[in-house]
């Protein structure tokens, strides 16, 4: 059987509706012109839809009296929206009186004089219209909450919205007594509403209009020359109790009704946990925040769930057998890359919507916003959320880097199991250190952004511990970066670069030093001792020493650019040439390699080559040399001579 009209149950919640409409329609940057005419758009469209105009042409026809059984959803949001629509026209007109008042000269607005007293009647005049719009629509949720189609939660918050309009017409009357007892028994009620809260969002919402009444609440106490004027909380509980029955019907029994209604309305729904910075709650106070922070938590809670779930199956896995655990690891990593993904993206948004909310405060001018006096704002809400976003990005790229590197290692694993020894020299990918490095140029970035931030400023050990984790894992980079600049054969940047990591090394070590007395480590997302300082500095020292061994093998440790362009000469002829000259280039010609040779040698050879061709030539074509000649002899002797020798 179809329900009908009288037993259709109604839903109109004033205030949340309130703060939707202003947020997005200019009441956040205080345009009150751009709102009053959204206001009277939407009655318009309202009035047509709902088929309660007035009539055609400059004959006006009044409207029949609204029965009970009619009333929908619609001819709330009617009333609500043109009391939305007087009260911006007051606060519009009473900034115009207020710019009136200092310049005097002004040109005329909207067929209006340019006195600002003018300008206050008529400002009061339409804040009196939003009460008259107002009171009829409590009067209309009190008849639907008797009829039961109205829930108590919608009553209370039309309850606070009339009392609120109420207040502040009497504020701007001058009239700071009724206008103290009205705002202080909103402001009860909305305490109530933010205690018996079932969601996280309806607890913000009424904690943001409680905020944004307190400033009003304490100036009217201040008129009124109250002790303890500041003490908005203290005036509440004094004044409320006292007035809250006259101008609530059924205040008790509202309440209890309320909180009936919070505990089955809280049941399977998710609520926000509390944030905590350095053991002090962060104050949420945005129903905005709430819905992007909500998703976090959420995205938070399936990587937590999502590493048991793999510290479950590793642990199984290295039961069974460690081969098969350590190679699933990288497989495990990629999983919980895309959890990350999804917290970066909700703290993403997070950001954005706090951001705004900052912009805002400081366009508006005010530079508390409407918290109370001391409690975390709105900016240090911003910065606490940024710093979970840098701290999640610093934790996801940590594991592609540790996921690359494992997958890298793991063929090398699989070698090593077997009975051939590992080599002393890996290859590994060409474009494994390069990423690895990028990866780290994020991590540094996202440091030294997380070390601007005030929050981190205000604590000194917080400061420290994150330019630790910056110099490390700037050292880190460095000696990634010599890695790559190793196989290029440029043995001067990698040394150079080995350096610098010490240096970085050496830094860190100092500042983990300073935070050796506190008790704990302020930072847990990137985990760093002085034990892993040690053992990254023991590498770069290994790789220092096999840079300079690898250079002396290539070229001997020279820096210039042409003697590594020149031959490379054995390594026995760099021991035989100590003793023996040998003409390589003639060597070169005689194993029948063509050799290009410098211009000052083409000169100087042909000359070379002349005169050991002359000097063959004058061994070949010289005379033996004669015997020395002797004098003539005759007779015997000289026939003889030959057998006994010469005298």
């Amino acid at each position: 059987m179809a329900q009908t009209a009288s037993d259709q149950k109604l839903s109109f919640q004033a205030l949340l509706l309130a703060n939707e409409q202003r947020n997005a329609y200019g009441l956040r940057y205080n345009d009150y012109e751009r709102y009053r005419k959204h206001c009277g758009n939407r009655t318009h469209r309202l009035r047509s839809s709902l088929k309660m105009t007035h009539g055609k042409g400059r004959e006006f026809k009044k409207l029949p009296p609204l029965k009970l059984d009619a009333i929908r959803d619609g001819n709330l949001q009617l009333l609500f929206f043109e009391a939305e629509r007087a009260w911006a026209y007051s606060q519009e007109l009473n900034f115009q009186a207020s710019q009136t008042a200092t310049n005097p000269k002004g040109a005329a607005v909207q067929g209006h004089d340019t006195d600002s007293s003018s300008l206050r009647r008529h400002a009061t005049s339409r804040l009196r219209r939003a009460v008259h719009w107002s009171t009829q629509l409590l009067s209309h949720c009190q008849t639907l909450y008797s009829s039961g189609r109205l829930s108590a939660d919608n009553l209370v918050q039309a309850t606070i919205y009339t009392l609120i309009i109420n207040g502040r017409l009497m504020r701007h009357r001058y009239e700071f007594d009724d206008a103290l007892v009205q705002l202080s028994v909103a402001r009860s009620l909305l305490d109530e509403l933010a205690s018996k809260a079932g969601t996280s969002r309806d607890q913000a919402l009424a904690t943001a209009f409680a905020d944004e009444i307190g400033p009003e609440i304490r100036h009217c106490a201040h008129e009124m020359r109250l002790q303890n004027s500041y003490d908005v909380d203290a005036i509440v509980s004094d004044v409320a109790p006292k007035h809250r029955d006259q101008l609530v019907e059924g205040c008790d029994n509202l309440l209890t009704s309320l909180g009936k209604e919070a505990e089955t309305a809280s049941h399977g729904k998710q609520k926000l946990e509390t944030l905590v910075w350095e053991d002090e709650p962060v104050p949420v106070r945005n129903p905005e925040l709430v819905d992007v922070l909500l998703r976090v938590q959420e995205a938070e809670k399936c990587l937590r769930d999502a590493g048991e779930l793999e510290e479950q199956q590793a642990s199984q896995e290295a039961a069974e057998g460690g081969k098969k655990g350590r190679i699933g690891k990288g497989t495990r990593s990629k999983r919980g890359v895309a959890a990350y993904d999804a917290i970066l993206s909700a703290l993403s948004d997070a950001e954005d919507v706090a951001r705004k909310l900052v912009e805002a405060q400081q366009l508006t001018g005010t530079s508390s916003g409407t918290a109370p006096a001391g409690t975390r704002d709105i900016a240090f809400v911003h910065a606490f959320i940024v710093y979970q976003l840098l701290s999640c990005r610093i934790q996801r790229d940590l594991l592609l880097i540790s996921t690359l590197l494992h997958q890298s290692q793991a063929p090398h694993v699989l070698k090593a199991a077997g009975s051939s020894p590992k080599p002393r020299k890996e290859r590994v990918d060409a474009r494994l250190y390069p990423a690895v490095v990028k990866l780290l140029d994020a991590i540094i970035q996202s440091l030294e952004q997380m070390r601007t931030l005030t929050i981190v400023d205000e604590s000194p050990d917080l400061a420290s511990a994150v330019e630790a984790r910056q110099q490390f894992s700037k050292a880190r980079r460095c000696r990634y970066l010599a890695q790559c600049y190793s196989p290029l054969k440029k043995y001067a940047e990698a040394l150079t670069l080995t350096q610098h990591a010490s240096i970085h090394l050496r830094s860190a070590r100092s500042t983990l030093s300073i935070l050796a007395d506190s008790d704990s480590d302020p930072i847990t997302f990137y985990p760093l001792l002085t034990a892993d300082v040690d053992r990254l500095d023991t590498k770069v020292t290994e790789d220092s020493t096999e840079y300079k061994r690898d250079w002396f093998t290539f070229n001997g440790g020279s820096v210039d650019e042409e003697a590594r362009k020149m031959f490379k000469k054995p390594l026995f002829f760099d021991i035989a040439l100590n003793y023996v000259k040998l003409d390589i280039d003639r060597l070169q010609e005689r194993a029948g390699k063509v050799v290009e040779k410098a211009p000052h040698q083409a000169a100087v050879a042909p000359v070379v080559e002349k005169k050991v061709t002359a000097r063959a030539m004058e061994e070949i074509e010289r005379a033996p040399t004669p015997e020395p000649s002797t004098s003539s002899r005759s007779g015997l002797s000289s026939l003889l001579g030959g057998w006994w020798g010469r005298k």
